[in-house]
């Protein structure tokens, strides 16, 4: 199969060829080289304490005449919430997903989001998402991305999902696993 990849590498990255990153630099640097940013002077950060450069407390998917399906990501027990109890969505419909997020201590470069969605067993799907590159701030930013469910006959049922955050320099800031149905009206 074309699609079928191992394990290991199902939610890899693309690389661009000859693409370097940056020589990474702190958010004091940043500060100095763009004094009249406002965005980089009025910057926060989190406990001193917490390692996490990245919080992602949440994504919604947000659905024209309908509730929308929000995924806790804030604690492990919230993961493992969304890994164990499917949503439903209806065949067919645009959704607009929505995530939050908050960006502390330091820059963070090229953050994307990566998904893999498996049915069966059988990988049918990959997302990768450029949100972009954010620089700490005490507000959580909200990222926006337009997909569709797909439909018919064929298309419903039970999906599994494995999604992650990542940014240039490959540092994984959240990884889970998450699981949903397709159906032909919502429930």
């Amino acid at each position: 199969m074309a699609n079928q990849q191992h394990d290991d590498d199902e939610l890899a990255p693309s690389q661009t060829a000859g693409y370097k990153p940056r020589e990474k630099k702190s958010i004091q640097e940043y500060q100095t080289l763009y004094t009249n940013d406002e965005s980089l002077q009025n910057q926060g950060s989190g406990p001193s304490d917490d390692p996490y450069h990245i919080i992602i407390s949440q994504i919604a998917l947000e659905v024209a005449s309908h509730l929308d399906i929000i995924l806790d990501l804030s604690t492990p027990e919230a993961l493992q919430t969304v890994k164990d109890k499917p949503f439903t969505i209806k065949e067919g419909v645009e959704y607009r997903m929505k995530v939050l997020f908050k960006i502390q201590h330091d820059v963070v470069s090229s953050l994307k989001y990566l998904q893999v969605i498996k049915r069966h067993g059988i990988w049918i799907d990959k997302t990768e998402e450029m949100i972009g590159s954010y620089g700490p701030m005490p507000e959580p930013y909200k990222k926006f991305m337009v997909k569709e469910v797909p439909t018919g006959m064929l298309a419903r049922g039970h999906y599994e999902a494995k999604s992650k955050f990542v940014d240039d320099d490959n540092v994984m800031h959240i990884e889970w696993n998450w699981s949903f149905d397709i159906k032909k009206n919502w429930e």
